[in-house]
C-alpha cells in the first residue's frame, strides 16, 4: 500500500512540474509574441519611409531627423562618461563597505532606481537649467543638462551590477592576491574587477538600453532643436523628436515618426542583444 501511495505522490509532483512548465513556457511565448508584434507593427508602418534623408537632413531643413540621431549619440556619451565611472566605484564601495551608512547607500540606491524619470527631469530642471538660464539669460537647456538626467537614471543600475558582479568573483583571487602581499585597491583593481569585468560591461549596456528611449527627463533639460544644435545650448534628440513629430497634426510628420520609433527600437534592441551575448561569452569562459 505505501508502495502505491509513493508512487502516486511522485506522479503528481511530476504532473505539477509539467504544470509549472507548461505555464512558464506560455508566459515566455506571450512576452516573445508581444515583442514580435510591436516590431512587426513598427516595421509594417515605418520601414517604409526609411530613406537615406532621414538620416542626412535636420528636420528643419526637411523631412528628416539627423540633428536629433547626432543629438541621442552625444547625450547618451555624456551620461556615460557621468555614470560609468560614478556607478562602478560605487559598486566597489558598495561590495567592500559594511555598515550602516553603506547600507544606506545601498537603500538609496534602490529607491532612486525606481524613481519616475519625469521627476528626474524636473530635479535637473529646478537644480541646473533654471540657475543657469536665471544667471545667463538665453542659456540654461542644453546637451550637457539631458546628460546630467540620463546619467542620474544609469548610476542605480550601473552601481547594483557592478556589486553583484563583483560579489560573485571567487573569494579565493582576492585572497591569493592578497597573500602575495598586494593592497585592497591594488587587488580589487587588478584582479577583482578585470574578472568581473563581463558583467559591469552588461550593466552599462542595459543601462544605456533603459535611457536611450527617455522622453521626459530631455523635454525639461533640451527643449529640443530643428537644426543641428551644440552641446551649451537647446538640442535635439530621438526620442522628443519622436514625440513632437506624433503629436503633430501633420500627416507626413506621422510617417518620420513611425521611422523614428523604428529607429529607436532597433537602437534599443541591439544593445540588448550585445548585452545577452556579452553575459552568454562571459559564462561559457567561466566554463
Amino acid at each position: 500500500m505505501s508502495l502505491y501511495a509513493a508512487d502516486g505522490r511522485v506522479k503528481l509532483r511530476r504532473a505539477q512540474s509539467l504544470f509549472m512548465l507548461t505555464l512558464c513556457s506560455l508566459a515566455a511565448l506571450v512576452g516573445i509574441f508581444v515583442l514580435g508584434l510591436v516590431l512587426f507593427f513598427l516595421a509594417q508602418r515605418g520601414l517604409g519611409h526609411l530613406n537615406l534623408k532621414l538620416f542626412t537632413v535636420a528636420s528643419g531643413d526637411g523631412d528628416g531627423f539627423a540633428q536629433s540621431l547626432r543629438g541621442t549619440l552625444q547625450i547618451l556619451a555624456v551620461a556615460c562618461a557621468v555614470a560609468v565611472p560614478l556607478g562602478i566605484m560605487g559598486g566597489i564601495y558598495q561590495q567592500e563597505s559594511k555598515g550602516t551608512f553603506a547600507n544606506t547607500v545601498r537603500f538609496l540606491t534602490d529607491v532612486l532606481n525606481g524613481i519616475p524619470s519625469i521627476v528626474i527631469g524636473i530635479f535637473v530642471y529646478a537644480a541646473l537649467v533654471l540657475p543657469i538660464s536665471q544667471a545667463f539669460p538665453g542659456k540654461g537647456y542644453s546637451g550637457w543638462a539631458g546628460g546630467v538626467a540620463l546619467a542620474i537614471m544609469m548610476l542605480p543600475l550601473i552601481m547594483r551590477t557592478t556589486e553583484e558582479m563583483l560579489r560573485l568573483v571567487p573569494s579565493a583571487l582576492s585572497e591569493a592576491s592578497l597573500g602575495l602581499g598586494a593592497t585592497r585597491w591594488r587587488t580589487m583593481v587588478s584582479v577583482v574587477l578585470p574578472a568581473a569585468r563581463g558583467g559591469i560591461l552588461t550593466g552599462i549596456l542595459l543601462a544605456v538600453a533603459r535611457v536611450a528611449g527617455e522622453t521626459a527627463p530631455l523635454i525639461f533639460t533640451i527643449l529640443g532643436n530643428e537644426f543641428m544644435g551644440k552641446m551649451d545650448g537647446q538640442m535635439d534628440a530621438l526620442p522628443l523628436r519622436l514625440f513632437k513629430y506624433a503629436t503633430d497634426v501633420d500627416e507626413t510628420h506621422h510617417q518620420i515618426a513611425w521611422a523614428a520609433a523604428l529607429v529607436l527600437i532597433l537602437m534599443v534592441l541591439c544593445l540588448s542583444i550585445i548585452a545577452r551575448l556579452s553575459t552568454r561569452n562571459r559564462m561559457q569562459e567561466d566554463k
